[in-house]
């Protein structure tokens, strides 16, 4: 991240030419940070073993639990979370006008 903040301060030429690199006209999918997220993501899909997935079904109930938490808890806790701080930290300091309209 260092490394990256000094090469956009000094050599703001090389980070646009980055920035214009895109797969299409316009759709806004940079190469760089694609690739670079591929090799992030790539060794934990090397931990995978496929050979288990087979028997997924026959013991579910650790998948249940997953979906579970994921698709129900995890949304509203956070939705939850969210709207708390929000009305703490955030709506207090804006103007009055700006909450009325939401």
């Amino acid at each position: 991240m260092i490394a990256g903040v000094i090469i956009g301060r000094n050599f703001p030429l090389i980070i646009d030419s980055l920035r214009k690199m895109e797969f299409g006209t316009d759709t806004h999918i940079n190469i760089p940070i694609a690739i670079l997220l591929w090799l992030m993501i790539y060794p934990m899909m090397l931990k995978i073993d496929f050979a288990s997935l087979k028997n997924v079904g026959k013991k579910p109930k650790g998948l249940f639990i997953t979906l579970f938490v994921n698709w129900l808890v995890k949304p509203f806790s956070m939705a939850f979370l969210a709207g708390y701080f929000l009305s703490i930290y955030l709506f207090p300091r804006l103007d009055r006008r700006w909450q009325s309209s939401i």
